[in-house]
């Protein structure tokens, strides 16, 4: 049938597809608006969609998805047989449209693709749950972890877990951002204030006796189990 008209799931059809089918020798955007004069909106009764830029390049032309009410009234306006025609078509359309099989069907289709939807994001999210993994578990670790260690030991950790570091670097790293003390002399790599008020660090005291009975004491910085998490997110996000 030439009157053959193409409906989408939401049962709205092309107004270029109708503007063809009725023969109208007025360009296209033309004849819409002229049409647009009776009252139709945007939004309810007709939809504004982009076409693909054609294969002559240039912008993509313009074409409205209009409901089947506007399009059986814009039949009646032309007043033609293939008016006429295709404004019959679209109420045996309509009738075929409502049917409860065919309700059924376009809902059973709906379904189909929402659970094919769902499979995609939820093989992405299991992808993505694996990567996560063993940062996560490690994580977890550190947060439960009471010891504290060297930062050596960090470094070791986090070069595990894909972090490009090692203990001088390590060292060098928390000197610049403010973590240890980075000026020589009796407290060079001792934690700053700062990194001490924020739990990261404790000092370790070793006292030293020296063959002459003299006694030295030395302090060790050492991680706490809160400044590993911290650390090893700090890290691994950058």
């Amino acid at each position: 049938m030439t009157e053959m008209m193409i409906v989408n799931e939401e049962g709205r059809i092309s107004a270029r597809e109708l503007h063809e089918k009725l023969n109208i020798k007025t360009p296209f955007t033309m004849w819409f608006m002229r049409m647009l004069e009776y009252g139709f909106s945007e939004g309810t009764e007709f939809f504004t969609k982009m076409l693909e830029t054609s294969e002559q390049g240039g912008r993509p032309a313009k074409d409205y998805e209009i409901t089947v009410d506007m399009a059986k009234q814009i039949c009646m306006i032309q007043r033609t047989p293939e008016g006429k025609r295709i404004r019959q078509y679209l109420i045996d359309l309509e009738k075929a449209w409502n049917t409860p099989e065919q309700i059924m069907a376009r809902a059973l289709k709906m379904a189909d693709r929402t659970i094919n939807s769902l499979k995609v994001e939820c093989k992405e999210l299991k992808a993505e749950n694996e990567q996560l993994k063993p940062r996560a578990d490690f994580a977890n670790k550190l947060i439960g972890s009471k010891d504290c260690i060297l930062i050596g030991e960090l470094a070791k950790l986090l070069k595990q877990n894909g972090v490009e570091t090692g203990q001088n670097r390590l060292f060098e790293w928390m000197r610049d951002n403010g973590y240890l003390i980075k000026q020589r002399g009796d407290s060079y790599n001792l934690p700053t204030q700062r990194a001490i008020e924020m739990g990261l660090f404790k000092i370790k005291k070793n006292v030293l006796t020296r063959l002459d009975g003299s006694v030295k004491v030395t302090s060790t910085t050492k991680v706490t189990g809160k400044g590993q998490e911290y650390f090893f997110n700090k890290l691994t996000n950058n």
